[in-house]
């Protein structure tokens, strides 16, 4: 059996499954909430399922790639090892610095907007430490506060901070100037028209800042650990893995830092439309 003909049944499910798709999304039936949560469902299982198929027809050693049940197998059996590693990376380096950086991004952006001649000499400088490459950055930060996730925690502050500024300062500055006169005719302060009028207004600025630093948080944290971890962690355990060759652990940690960063995402997209609903974004 030649290779085209080994592969038809695996065009024919992707075919099948597109041609589901095409017509879960045909008409007015794609609003529905249902649909909108199927496709993308489907989509992946389809990628799945050809990526199944693809390796067992074509018998690919699993040296160069695993079937997504090697992965499965490799995942589940290894859980107690895998929440380690999600706690060390994900949580104590990617979410603190995510939250360090953000608290310190807040605070000066409002520095800047208080202070106008501040933001002309600190934002080149942000932008220059946000071009700083991580694989410079990272062996630095591992020398200065150790192996722990102190370090990854720190190579995330400085990757996130930059993004974040960017959006608060630029969120900060979009109201009106009838809002701002009316906050005046109020005898409203400066403060006050910060808490009442333009921090809110900030806010669809902050959660687009918010949803790129998250996902360069876990990219941060990840990576740091290529120069330098205690025995466990993402970072590490992909390092470690792929030196033995075990391609199916190295697919499993990667799966624990995929999964977290989609479910941060989509936190974080939940408590946007939360919070600001009444933003033409959020509307219909």
């Amino acid at each position: 059996m030649s290779t085209m003909q080994a592969l038809l049944p695996v065009l024919v499910v992707w075919l099948a499954l597109w041609a589901l798709n095409v017509q879960l999304t045909a008409g007015s039936g794609h609003r529905q909430a249902w649909v909108r949560l199927a496709v993308p469902l489907i989509f992946g299982a389809g990628v799945l399922i050809v990526w199944q198929m693809v390796v067992r027809t074509l018998d690919v050693p699993r040296v160069i790639l695993p079937a997504p049940t090697d992965i499965a197998a490799a995942f589940f059996g290894n859980l107690p090892m895998m929440w380690a590693d999600f706690v060390q990376t994900i949580v104590k380096g990617a979410f603190s610095g995510l939250l360090i950086g953000t608290a310190a991004a807040l605070v000066t952006a409002i520095l800047v907007d208080r202070f106008p001649g501040l933001g002309r000499g600190l934002l080149p400088v942000a932008s220059f430490m946000a071009a700083l490459p991580i694989v410079g950055t990272a062996p630095i930060f591992v020398m200065w506060y150790g192996f722990g996730w102190e370090s990854k925690a720190a190579v995330v502050v400085v990757m996130v901070f930059f993004p974040m500024l960017v959006n608060i300062v630029a969120g900060l500055k979009d109201t009106t100037q009838m809002q701002r006169d009316q906050m005046r005719t109020w005898a409203a302060g400066y403060w006050q028209t910060l808490l009442r009028l333009r921090l809110p207004a900030a806010l669809p600025f902050f959660f687009n800042g918010l949803k790129i630093a998250s996902t360069l948080a876990m990219i941060g944290a990840i990576v740091a650990e290529f120069f330098g971890s205690p025995t466990e962690g993402v970072g590490f355990r992909i390092s470690a893995s792929n030196g033995r060759l075990q391609l199916d652990m190295v697919w499993s940690a990667i799966l624990v830092g995929a999964l977290a960063g989609s479910v941060t995402y989509g936190l974080i997209v939940w408590i946007e439309r939360r919070l600001t609903f009444w933003h033409p974004s959020q509307r219909g």
